[in-house]
């Protein structure tokens, strides 16, 4: 599971259903939630998770990602390292002082020709983001 420390900035509710915002590393990132916890509001510290399989990303061949997407949350990172298995492969991906791991089939690592270094966006789904601990 990739943890990592954010600041929300922003809560939208309607009803149940709530959209919060957090600063990740100076980063924007969004979740969407249907319970949101009375100990948690603007400024508060709070600990996000997703799971490595729940992590998208796009590489940059040099072409530029001008397709438009419906995830909220691109990251611009680079690819630390590739562990090709039997059938999956673990990517380590470089966001700023933080390294996530995403786990994507090994076919899918083949056709993409992934390498370290390469340059790639960062896709996190809105409704895969969750909060693990608030902090303060």
């Amino acid at each position: 599971m990739n943890q990592f420390n954010a600041v929300v900035t922003e809560i939208r509710s309607e009803g149940n259903l709530n959209i919060v915002k957090f600063d990740f590393a100076g980063i924007s990132l969004s979740m969407i939630s249907l319970e949101l916890g009375d100990n948690i509001s603007m400024g508060s510290e709070l600990v996000l998770a997703i799971k490595p399989s729940h992590i998208t990303f796009a590489v940059d061949r040099g072409a530029g990602f001008d397709t438009m997407l419906s995830c909220i949350n691109l990251v611009p990172a680079f690819i630390t390292e590739v562990r090709n298995g039997l059938l999956l492969s673990s990517i380590l991906l470089s966001i700023g002082d933080f390294v996530f791991e995403a786990i994507i089939t090994l076919e899918a690592s083949q056709k993409m020709k992934l390498r370290a270094g390469d340059r790639v966006v960062v896709m996190l789904k809105a409704s895969e983001l969750s909060i693990v601990e608030v902090l303060a």
